[in-house]
C-alpha cells in the first residue's frame, strides 16, 4: 500500500493533543489480513479511532487480504517489535495454523496477543416454512434418519464449515456437511429447498432472519446472542452437546519480541476503547460483541483454538494445504 493510501486510511488524534514522549513515537499500523469492509476491517477501524485519541499517534489500517492470512501474517512477523505494527488476529488465524502444512511465521510462538477486540456469533438457520420448528426437531429427525439431514456452510477449512462438522460429531448424528463457495450460495440452496439447513456467521444472515425468509434454531456460542433474543444457544439442548461453545472472534497481536511495558500500555488502551458504550453500540450494530482480554486469556484462546480446529481437520480428513 502506498504512502497516499495509507493517508488516506490513517485515524489521527484530535488536533492540539499532547504527544507523547514515549511510546508510540510514530504512525501505528494495524495490519489488517481481510479486504475493507468485512468485520474483521471494521472492527479494527473502529477501535483504531479511539486508540488514535488515546496514544496521540495516527493509527493506520492496513488491508493485505491473502490465503489463510499469510501476506499479513509474515509482515508483522518481520517487523519491528516496537509496538508500532500489530496484526489483526482472529479464529481464522488459528484455523491456518492448523489447515496449513507450513506457514511463513509461528503463530504460537512468533506473535505477543495484546488483546481480544470482539467476538460475533454462529447460526444454525432454516428456511422458514420448513420442517423444523426448534433444535430439537433437527436433532431428532437427524437421529432417526442417519445420512438423510444436510448442513451447508461457507467453503472448506472455514471457521463455519469446521463448527458443523464438530457440531455433527458431537451431537452423534450422520449428517452431510456440505460446503459452497461462500454464504450467498449456501442460502440459494437453503431457500430453494435443496438445504436442510446451515451454519454460517450470523452478521450476513440477520437480514434475511429479520424478513423472516430464515428462522434461527440456535446460536453455536455459550449463551443466547443478544440480536436474537428467544433463540437458544446449542448448549441448552444438554447431553453431549452441553459443553458445546463456538464463535468467531478477532484481536490484537504484535512481534512477540516487543517490550512487556509496550504491550501492557497496548492492552490497556484497547480495553478502556472496547469499553465505551459508543464502541460497544457500533459493533453491536455490525452484529460483534466487544470483548477484551487479558494478554493471557487471548494467548489460551488462540492455543486452544489452534489445537481444537486441528483436531477436527484430522478427524474429517480434510488434506492440507
Amino acid at each position: 500500500m502506498g504512502s497516499t493510501a495509507l493517508a488516506l486510511n490513517a485515524v489521527w488524534p484530535r488536533a492540539g493533543q499532547a504527544q507523547t514522549a514515549t511510546f508510540p513515537t510514530k504512525l501505528i499500523k494495524i495490519v489488517v489480513p481481510n479486504a475493507a469492509g468485512g468485520a474483521a476491517d471494521l472492527t479494527a477501524r473502529t477501535v483504531a479511532q479511539e486508540l488514535a485519541k488515546t496514544l496521540g499517534q495516527g493509527v493506520v489500517i492496513d488491508n493485505k487480504p491473502s490465503a489463510g492470512g499469510v501476506v499479513a501474517g509474515e509482515l508483522v512477523a518481520k517487523a519491528e517489535p516496537d509496538g508500532h505494527t500489530l496484526l489483526l488476529v482472529s479464529s481464522g488465524t488459528a484455523v491456518s495454523a492448523a489447515l496449513f502444512k507450513k506457514l511463513p511465521f509461528d503463530t504460537l510462538g512468533d506473535f505477543a496477543p495484546v488483546s481480544l477486540l470482539a467476538t460475533f456469533d454462529l447460526g444454525l438457520v432454516v428456511a422458514e416454512g420448513g420442517r423444523f420448528k426448534n433444535l430439537a426437531d433437527l436433532l431428532a429427525y437427524g437421529k432417526a434418519n442417519p445420512g438423510k439431514l444436510n448442513i451447508g456452510t461457507p467453503n472448506i477449512g472455514t471457521t463455519q464449515h469446521l463448527a458443523a462438522e464438530l457440531f455433527k460429531s458431537s451431537a452423534g448424528l450422520d449428517v452431510q456437511i456440505i460446503p459452497f463457495n461462500g454464504t450467498p450460495a449456501v442460502l440459494t440452496a437453503l431457500r430453494g429447498g435443496n438445504l436442510d439447513a446451515a451454519i454460517d456467521i450470523l452478521g450476513p444472515l440477520m437480514s434475511q432472519i429479520n424478513a423472516r425468509a430464515l428462522r434461527p434454531l440456535a446460536v453455536l456460542g455459550d449463551k443466547p446472542a443478544p440480536q436474537l433474543p428467544g433463540v437458544p444457544s446449542v448448549r441448552e439442548s444438554g447431553g453431549t452437546l452441553a459443553s458445546f461453545n463456538v464463535s468467531s472472534w478477532n484481536g490484537l497481536a504484535v512481534p512477540a519480541r516487543t517490550p512487556k511495558d509496550v504491550v501492557a500500555r497496548l492492552n490497556r488502551e484497547v480495553q478502556a476503547a472496547l469499553s465505551l458504550p459508543e464502541v460497544k453500540k457500533k459493533l453491536l450494530e455490525l452484529n460483534l460483541t466487544a470483548h477484551g482480554s487479558t494478554q493471557q486469556q487471548l494467548a489460551d484462546l488462540l492455543s486452544f483454538e489452534v489445537k481444537r480446529w486441528g483436531d477436527v481437520i484430522q478427524k474429517v480428513g480434510i488434506a492440507k494445504q
